[in-house]
């Protein structure tokens, strides 16, 4: 599966938006977006884009397949799935959940997940990355459970983040969608009167408050 074939799987299930006016989680403006719900629905797209991060690192000896909740939780059930059929042995999924206290977001492994990580070889995945940080914190929690992070697999980078930026030894993403986006105050889109995107995105957030 190319790059070519990614974005057009993403289209298909209208997964992949471009030419609107979306407000993103950080409050910039943009007019492309990734919309990951519009994928995990359709088992059958969702499990070959796993199957296409399972065969990169079918090599590298993984034993545990760890995401951030909430659809870093999907990819990593799936990919560890094909993981386990391309080597012919169990692959197990767990996801880290997020925390904040005193003021300090980070993510962590309950459930006993933790004892599943400690020791193991660890493929981290995620659906899309923006600016990193959901699957940096995860990184971050394999090491603080005791497991090594082998690499990072990803449906989407569309905020050119970088392998070094999450702190991983290698990055593989299945597409990038250059993310444009602008300070809400100086968006070329709000000052055309391009109409904003409530159903996905932040843009009914947006508007609430304006």
């Amino acid at each position: 599966m190319t790059d070519t074939d990614v974005l057009a799987t993403l289209a298909r299930v209208g997964a992949l938006i471009t030419g609107d006016h979306l407000v993103y989680t950080s409050g910039r403006h943009g007019s492309s977006y990734v919309n990951k719900d519009a994928l995990y629905p359709h088992t059958a797209a969702t499990s070959a884009v796993c199957a296409q991060i399972a065969e990169r690192f079918a090599g590298a000896a993984i034993d545990v397949v760890a995401g951030p909740t909430v659809g870093g939780v999907i990819m990593a059930q799936w990919t560890a799935h094909h993981l386990s059929l391309l080597t012919g042995r169990e692959v197990l999924a767990v996801y880290a959940e997020e925390e904040q206290a005193e003021g300090v977001r980070r993510r962590l492994f309950r459930r006993g997940y933790d004892q599943l990580v400690a020791g193991c070889r660890v493929l981290v995945v995620e659906d899309i990355l923006t600016t990193g940080g959901s699957v940096r914190m995860v990184v971050e929690a394999v090491g603080a459970a005791g497991g090594t992070v082998v690499g990072v697999g990803a449906l989407c980078n569309r905020g050119a983040v970088s392998a070094a930026a999450i702190s991983a030894p290698v990055l593989y993403s299945l597409s990038e969608v250059p993310l444009e986006s602008f300070a809400a105050e100086e968006c070329p889109l709000c000052r055309a009167g391009v109409p904003i995107n409530t159903r996905v995105g932040k843009g009914a957030a947006f508007l609430a408050r304006v």
